[in-house]
């Protein structure tokens, strides 16, 4: 029958194996993590919180060894605890570097959300550029238009007032008198020599 100090023992190996497999199941889960930080952050104390159980189990185990009668059981207990305690030290160094790996993951991909709101936003600003310049652009057409609309209805008014000055003064020495309803013959001809051009007058 196995005495209760041999019980311990084994309840205290069984325990550093649980531990020791949880660490390395949580490494495994920050290796695999790609944030946020606070996922991270949350890991990582559940991971120190397993060191701290795993190292008083190997305290533990360290004392039971020093308890042991037999001075071959002591020294393989005490063989056994310098297994664990490599092997704990292993895994906080896979544990850190898990750690860098990750935060460095997670720095890229906030490095790369950033660029790629700068290039929206950057876009956004090209666009409103755009448009303003294409606003402005059309506005400067269509005032061109308008000015040159304007320039075309004042001179056709100058050029229809000066015909018909000119032709008031001719009829005027011909004797001629020019009805509002009923247009003369001559001022009908008048009218078609002067609006076809100086060449045909002189024809």
């Amino acid at each position: 029958m196995a005495s209760s100090r041999d019980v311990h023992v084994e309840i205290c190996h069984q325990e550093i194996v649980k531990y020791d497999l949880e660490i390395k199941a949580l490494i495994q889960d920050i290796r695999e993590s790609t944030g946020p930080i606070s996922t991270l952050n949350d890991l990582n104390a559940q991971v120190k919180d397993k060191f701290r159980l795993l190292r008083l189990r190997i305290q533990d185990l360290e004392q039971m060894a020093k308890e042991q009668d037999k001075e071959s059981d002591k020294q393989a207990l005490l063989k056994e605890m310098e297994c664990h305690k490599k092997q704990m030290l292993s895994n906080q160094t896979v544990w850190r570097k898990a750690n860098l790996s990750c935060k460095l993951a997670i720095d890229n991909a906030e490095k790369d959300e950033l660029l790629e709101g700068g290039d929206t936003t950057r876009q956004r600003k090209v666009t409103k550029e755009n448009l303003a310049q294409s606003a402005g652009s059309i506005t400067e057409s269509l005032m061109s238009i308008s000015r040159m609309m304007s320039q075309q209805v004042q001179q056709s008014e100058v050029t229809m007032h000066t015909l018909v000055t000119y032709l008031n003064l001719i009829f005027i020495s011909l004797g001629i008198t020019i009805t509002p309803r009923v247009p003369h013959p001559v001022c009908s001809i008048m009218c078609l020599l002067m609006l076809s051009g100086p060449q045909n007058i002189s024809r």
